[in-house]
């Protein structure tokens, strides 16, 4: 491995280790206020900050439980698997095809399922989860950076100018990833009028 390819690996798992220790520190919180909720069902959660800008309506709905369990045990699952990735890269650690190709599809899986939760989020519950939020900030670059850089290094096709396309996009991820995250942020004013609760 070249220094110019070494260099571009320690971002990537640079990039890794900080998106999964955030995501992971989303989930923990998350969890333990589902836990008080359950505990003490009348008590008032640390990330409730108003009507819209809250995340105890968000536990406490069915959506907070899609799977039968609460929705941030996935993260604790999840992000130590996207941090050791990161660290056995950082440790010089190279992965098969195969790999790389299960991984970028739980990155699809879970952005999806952000979607998802956005989506009832938004329309349905009619609020803004911080810690939520916090989640679905690293779900989404981390579908979009594992994506074109599966593509840029050939893990899908060997495809010349589909390496050269992810290539070239790779380098736009923080665009894609900010344009994702305005897309959110129009959706969540127009339905929700958050501005006027802030």
């Amino acid at each position: 491995m070249d220094t110019s390819q070494r260099r571009r690996s320690i971002g990537i798992a640079t990039f890794f280790i900080i998106a999964s220790a955030v995501g992971l520190l989303a989930a923990f919180v998350l969890l333990v206020e589902k836990l008080q909720i359950l505990q003490f069902p009348d008590s008032k959660v640390s990330c409730d900050f108003g009507l819209v800008v809250q995340c105890g309506k968000n536990l406490a709905s069915w959506q907070g439980s899609l799977l039968g369990f609460p929705n941030p045990t996935l993260g604790l699952i999840a992000w130590p698997v996207v941090m050791a990735t990161g660290v056995a890269i950082l440790a010089g650690a190279r992965f098969a095809k195969w790999y790389w190709r299960s991984f970028n599809i739980v990155a699809l899986a879970a952005l999806g399922f952000v979607i998802w939760l956005i989506w009832q989020s938004i329309f349905f519950l009619g609020t803004l989860c911080p810690w939520c939020m916090v989640t679905w900030s690293v779900v989404i670059p981390l579908f979009w950076v594992s994506t074109l850089w599966n593509l840029k290094h050939g893990i899908w096709t060997a495809n010349e100018r589909a390496r050269e396309f992810g290539a070239r996009l790779l380098g736009w991820s923080p665009t894609l990833t900010f344009a994702s995250y305005l897309v959110v942020a129009v959706i969540a004013q127009i339905q929700l009028d958050v501005l006027s609760y802030l």
